[in-house]
């Protein structure tokens, strides 16, 4: 293994789709992975798909980064010694390669069609499926003028060595493929156009890339690459085969593989929801690893001053949404009320009860508010929408149709009724006066049990059957306000009678 300060790590996604949190989870263990040993944490692109890239999902995965707090070392906007870091802009590297690979006899020319290969299976009695059989590898020249007289193109394909491949895998141990069971596999298009298995380890290489930590669905591809860094080495090419990590796929439902077509996969739905970023990149180092046996909650320095990648799982982690949930508002919990007020106020603004940066009058309210929903919220929309009701003003106020139906019937009259009289005799407008009127008109006057004497008041006031305590609500959104939606609640219940 290396030195702590040669580690080296990559992050290399492809931009097609949106970010999906099975490969930040990879993005983040290689990033602590270079943190702990104060290693280097490469961000490189791998866009040489043009049907399939897109400017979009380029932007989404540095937004996502970005948002998560996952700098980089070397990459995109930040350059570095190993430049370009966009394989779109590396060409002349993969041809250059190609043609040293050629050149040394490491790579060949083969022209067999799917349907040969098929068809040669068959004949000797073979699966048909068993894929590529080796057969061009002693092509003479006259068979390869023949084929290229015939409008023939070839592929370039590497030459597997005839010997068991064996690596050790820094999660799962010692690992074997035994000889034969990799056929020569395809590098590069007959015009030279480079092919992923060919720039994704070259890039590695030439990079310095020390470690590989990735899923597990790419094990197999394992022994190809650690074949062709063989392969660059005799060439010139980089300093032989990194260190590898395979990490444990994430799982949905049913213990299938979290695609990028589950909902619950995409990123940004997390970010949309409020979930904090130290609260999503905690419950993302859990799929698979843990800090302590006895403890799910930590920061991320805690990560990094603790993360071994050999101490990560090698069993499927599954993505649990509730325990997510859990985590994200444990850190919520944690945060100091100044920074959650400033936290949601986007979410608020996306209520759109606040514009931009909060007026003084909104801060102040803000800060008094933020006690009464940071224990109770799980995401910051939460928090938002049950803070909503002290920000719209009296023509945006409007009550849930579902907490009406339930709760302003003809039963509240005589409840909102009560709680009108007692409330308009009060001197002092505080938490404790309201608490005080609203019991002695509702529970001991009405003699209701508190849930039916209170659930009236709180949707009359707050438009919704959750917010934040009662009695402290309608202190914050004062006597007026507070006395006019008992009011209007009260016309509507009548109206259901």
């Amino acid at each position: 293994m290396s030195t702590p300060s040669q580690v080296r790590v990559r992050f290399c996604p492809s931009p097609t789709g949106t970010p999906h949190v099975g490969l930040i989870r990879t993005a983040l263990f290689n990033w602590a992975h270079a943190r702990h040993h104060g290693g280097t944490f490469v961000f490189r692109i791998e866009d040489t798909d043009a049907t399939r890239d897109s400017v979009e999902s380029y932007n989404a995965l540095l937004d996502a980064l970005r948002w998560l707090g996952l700098d980089w070392d070397e990459g995109p906007e930040v350059g570095g010694p190993h430049g370009p870091y966009r394989q779109s802009e590396r060409h002349d590297l993969y041809r250059d390669a190609l043609g040293r690979l050629t050149q040394a006899g490491e790579v060949y020319e083969s022209y067999s069609s799917a349907e040969e290969i098929e068809a040669r299976h068959r004949a000797a009695g073979r699966d048909p499926k068993l894929g590529y059989d080796n057969a061009d590898r002693s092509l003479t020249e006259e068979q390869k003028q023949a084929f290229r007289a015939e409008g023939r193109k070839p592929v370039w394909r590497l030459r597997m060595p005839d010997r068991d491949i064996t690596f050790t895998d820094l999660i799962r141990g010692e690992v074997t493929f035994k000889a034969g069971t990799v056929p020569d596999f395809v590098l590069a298009r007959g015009d030279g156009s480079p092919l992923y298995p060919l720039t994704n380890p070259l890039d590695d290489a030439l990079m310095g890339i020390t470690h590989v930590l990735r899923g597990e669905d790419l094990l197999s591809s394992t022994p190809r690459q650690i074949a062709l860094y063989e392969a660059f080495q005799r060439v010139g090419i980089g300093n032989g085969a990194p260190t590898y990590a395979h990490l444990p796929l994430v799982t949905g439902e049913g213990a299938r593989k979290l695609s990028k077509r589950d909902p619950e996969s995409n990123l940004f739905h997390y970010r949309d929801r409020g979930f904090l970023p130290e609260g999503l990149l905690n419950y993302l180092a859990l799929l698979g690893w843990s800090i302590a046996d006895d403890r799910d909650v930590f920061s991320l320095d805690e990560m990094v001053a603790a993360f071994d990648v050999s101490r990560v799982s090698s069993n499927a982690a599954r993505f649990d949404l509730k325990k997510a949930e859990a985590i994200n508002s444990a850190h919520m919990r944690l945060l100091p009320a100044d920074e959650f007020a400033r936290r949601v106020v986007p979410y608020l603004e996306a209520e759109g009860v606040i514009s931009g940066t909060p007026t003084d009058a909104q801060a102040a309210l803000l800060a008094a508010a933020v006690p009464l929903v940071q224990e109770r919220s799980v995401v910051l929309t939460d928090a938002a929408r049950m803070l909503r009701f002290l920000f719209v003003d009296e023509d945006g106020f409007a009550v849930d149709d579902d907490a009406a139906a339930k709760n302003l019937g003809a039963d509240a009259v005589p409840v909102l009724d009560a709680a009108l009289t007692g409330l308009n005799a009060l001197d002092d407008w505080s938490a404790a006066a309201i608490e005080e009127s609203l019991k002695a008109s509702l529970v001991d006057g009405l003699g209701l049990k508190p849930r039916k004497a209170f659930g009236p008041v709180r949707v009359a006031v707050s438009g919704r059957t959750v917010s934040p305590p009662l009695y402290e609500s309608m202190e914050l959104l004062g006597r007026e306000r507070s006395v006019r939606r008992l009011g209007a609640g009260l016309e509507r219940a009548r109206g259901v009678v």
